[in-house]
């Protein structure tokens, strides 16, 4: 998993290349390496966004768990809940 730098450096191109094919167009290589650091954004993006999923729980207005049982079972496989 990227470190948050990595992250920020990532976007920080993928918005310089944005920002050059709006003013005078991008390179045969600038197209290539677009596409490469977009995947890789959706990469870590997703890896994220699944980690902030499975490390959830939901309670409702009494307090109790009503984390859903799918994400509990993954929880329960990473050792992440003992119940």
């Amino acid at each position: 998993m990227a470190t948050d730098e990595e992250f920020q450096k990532l976007i920080k191109r993928i918005n310089e290349l944005a920002h050059k094919a709006k003013k005078e167009g991008l390179t045969d290589l600038e197209i290539i390496e677009r596409k490469d650091l977009r995947q890789k954004y959706l990469k870590l993006f997703r890896e994220g966004f699944k980690s902030q999923v499975e490390m959830m729980r939901v309670f409702d207005k009494n307090g109790k768990e009503v984390t859903p049982e799918k994400v509990r079972k993954v929880q329960r496989k990473k050792g992440l809940r003992d119940d």
